[in-house]
C-alpha cells in the first residue's frame, strides 16, 4: 500500500468575465458541456448541487473499459472569485484518489485568469499526478473552446 502526496498548479486566462467563467464551474448545464472524458468516453449526466456543503458527481469510461467516478463535495464559494472542493477518484470500485482542488477567477484586463491547484494522495499507484495533471490540462482547453467556439 503506498501514497504519493503531490500539487500542481495551472493557470489560463480566458477571452471572458469572470461571472461568465465561474458560471462555467457552478451551472450544471454549462459544466457539463466541458466537464467530460475523452472524445470516445460515455459519461452519465453530471450532477451538481452548487452550494458550500453540496456534492457533484459524475462517471464515465471507454466503453467495454474501465469507469471513472468522480465525487465531490464544495468546502468554499465565493461568488465570480473562489471554489474548493475535496473530491475522490475511483476506478470501479478501487478509491485511486483523494484531492483537495482549489479555483481561482480573477480579473485580466475583459477577460479572467483562473488559477488551479490540486493538492493530491494518489493511491497504490492505481493514478499518478501526472495523469491527473494532463486530464486537467484537458479539461481546461476543452473549457476555453466552450467559452470561445472560434477557438475550436
Amino acid at each position: 500500500m503506498t501514497v504519493e502526496h503531490a500539487t500542481f498548479t495551472l493557470e489560463r486566462t480566458y477571452d471572458a468575465p469572470p461571472a461568465k467563467v465561474f458560471a462555467a464551474w457552478s451551472t450544471p448545464e454549462a459544466k457539463a458541456r466541458w466537464f467530460v472524458g475523452q472524445d470516445e468516453w460515455v459519461s452519465k449526466p453530471l450532477e451538481q448541487d452548487f452550494r458550500v456543503g453540496g456534492e457533484e458527481r459524475v462517471s464515465g469510461g471507454q466503453p467495454g473499459g474501465k469507469e471513472f467516478h468522480y465525487a465531490a463535495r464544495y468546502q468554499d464559494i465565493v461568488p465570480d472569485e473562489r471554489i474548493v472542493t475535496t473530491y475522490e477518484m475511483h476506478m470501479d470500485d478501487t478509491r485511486i484518489s483523494v484531492s483537495v482542488a482549489t479555483v481561482e477567477f480573477e480579473p485580466a484586463g475583459h477577460g479572467t485568469r483562473l488559477v488551479y491547484t490540486e493538492s493530491g494522495a494518489f493511491l497504490d499507484g492505481h493514478d499518478k499526478v501526472q495523469y491527473r495533471e494532463q486530464g486537467t490540462v484537458e479539461l481546461l482547453d476543452k473549457l476555453a473552446r466552450v467559452l470561445d467556439p472560434a477557438r475550436s
